[in-house]
């Protein structure tokens, strides 16, 4: 595999970079791994509770997949034309401006991923302490303190390194499709045994309520939670190995197979529990395996424990890389575009992300932000897609190791546009807050981006505010690494002085100043020709 340091173009400096370490496999195991989280262990309710009937709970699974795939081929053409880490916001950065990708950036960093991860995470305590309290809900302090040991040990991981991150996430997905398996198996036992009542067709489509359109609105989006993180595997896309050929090959493995384990997996429920039974339970593999595994039903909050752990991992390092781009392009703060000089992982972006996904823990009602977050990501996703249709507008010429046909990103937002349309209908608060998140970036963009020409008095009070909070968040790496840290920028995060927006350039490595160090309390100072910290 190619490796991350490389000499630069003059003066033999060496290029300190991501280093490209994802394999077909490893790739695989993102996509699977972050969409297989705790989605496939809570959405099954929210979908059948909105769709009225057991078999149009399954006729959504199968459109939420197909879904997927048609957005899934989109973003395969947009990742190997715009060959650069970031997914989505590198996407609309380049087509659309730097306004359109902040806003993705400002809010995906403030509340989609941090949620996502808080959701899961708050998943994986509570079927670890389900065998501890077995007629009760976990305690709501155990529940948030491990959730919290898990999330600080996992950004370690990722901090430390990308082999062991991506090894993590191959061990757990394996683990997770097995457990996955397993529940699929004993499915088609009680299948042969004749007990799939609830699937007969008489059966699977009487209704006990009538679902309207934004009933079935709000079902996808239940549906479409379960299925996100499709699209993460373009975020790592300068450290897969052959992105123009790993890229589009793990997505076409990737998703049919996701889809095919969350159909049958959702038939297999249905095989030992009526829809009520599956209304009325907070945990539904838990009560699958209480009511067919007997002895062995602690089998299934560990294998949801493991598959969340997994998601946990794959959402931390794909979330983290969203940052990285984002402060390589000027978006951020020059800090999150450095990485460990050895370890070559992006330290300061996976403890932004680590912090706000603990902040969301102790402030927010997490699971009511659901919603909320999939309607963010739905709308994210249309806009990037529109993107594909307008950068084959605006550079025709441009060349594209895929071309799929105009007909797959127009049926995909022919299926956004019904989605966003009837949601804002049916949950016009929901959708109103989730654009109002996303439109309080305007400001931000204005006042912190756009704005270069600061006058000294404002500059100087974020001179003084800065290095304090960036104290404050490298403090646990310098109790971890007493002898002390070495971050770098990557070489193509390269910015002008003042931390100011600008264009990407490609400045050659060796600009950068090796070996130069400053105290850690003027970390904001060292601008990104620096080399060290």
């Amino acid at each position: 595999m190619a490796g991350g340091e490389q000499r630069g173009a003059a003066g033999g400096a060496e290029r300190v970079a991501l280093k490209k370490e994802i394999g077909l496999v490893s790739a695989c195991a993102i996509i699977i791994g972050n969409i297989i989280g705790s989605g496939i262990f809570i959405s099954p309710k929210g979908v059948l509770e909105h769709t009225g009937s057991v078999g149009l709970a399954l006729v959504i699974w199968v459109l939420g997949g197909g879904v997927a795939a048609l957005g899934s081929l989109c973003y395969a053409e947009l990742g190997v034309t715009i060959p650069k880490s970031g997914g989505d916001y590198s996407y609309v950065t380049e087509i659309f401006g730097g306004l359109a990708g902040f806003l993705l950036l400002w809010s995906a960093v403030l509340i989609m991923y941090p949620t996502s991860l808080a959701v899961i995470a708050l998943t994986f305590s509570n079927y670890v302490l389900q065998p501890v309290f077995p007629n009760c809900i976990p305690p709501y302090n155990a529940s948030r303190i491990l959730s919290m040991v898990c999330l600080l040990l996992l950004t370690w991981v990722n901090s430390s390194s990308v082999r062991w991150a991506t090894r993590i996430q191959d061990i757990f997905t394996a683990g997770k499709l097995l457990a996955l398996a397993l529940i699929i198996i004993v499915g088609f036992i009680q299948i042969f045994k004749g007990n799939y009542k609830e699937l007969t067709p008489s059966n699977a489509f009487n209704f006990w309520m009538t679902p309207s359109v934004g009933h079935l609105a709000l079902a996808f989006l239940q549906g479409s939670f379960a299925f996100s993180g499709w699209n993460f595997l373009n975020y790592v896309t300068e450290e897969l190995v052959d992105p123009r050929r790993n890229l589009p090959r793990a997505i076409f493995i990737s998703i049919p197979l996701v889809t095919f384990v969350y159909t049958f997996t959702n038939i297999a429920y249905f095989t030992a529990m009526s829809p009520q039974e599956l209304l009325s339970s907070n945990a539904v593999a838990v009560t699958f395996g209480e009511k067919l595994l007997g002895y062995f039903s602690w089998v299934m909050p560990v294998s949801v424990a493991l598959s969340t752990f997994g998601g946990i991992n794959g959402y931390l390092f794909t979330s983290s890389r969203l940052c990285f781009s984002g402060a390589r392009e000027g978006h951020l703060p020059s800090l999150l575009a450095m990485i460990h000089v050895k370890h070559c992982t992006p330290i300061p972006a996976l403890l932004v992300c680590c912090l706000a996904t603990l902040i969301i823990m102790l402030v927010g009602d997490t699971y009511t932000l659901i919603n909320y977050v999939s309607f963010i990501n739905y709308l994210c996703y249309g806009v990037t897609i529109i993107g594909l249709i307008v950068l084959r507008w605006k550079k025709p010429k441009i060349f594209r190791p895929i071309k799929v046909n105009l007909l797959v990103p127009i049926t995909y937002l022919a299926f956004w546009a019904f989605l966003l349309i009837f949601s804002l209908y049916s949950e016009p608060v929901v959708c109103g807050v989730g654009l109002i998140i996303i439109l309080t970036g305007v400001p931000v963009f204005f006042l912190g981006v756009y704005w270069r020409n600061k006058p000294k008095c404002v500059n100087r009070l974020i001179g003084k505010a800065a290095p304090r909070c960036l104290t404050a968040l490298l403090g646990p790496l310098v109790v971890l690494r007493s002898a002390g840290i070495c971050l770098t920028p990557d070489a193509s995060a390269l910015n002008q002085p003042g931390n100011h927006p600008r264009e990407p350039d490609h400045r050659s490595q060796s600009q950068a100043a090796p070996g130069h160090k400053v105290p850690l309390a003027s970390a904001v100072l060292l601008w990104p020709d620096s080399t060290c910290l």
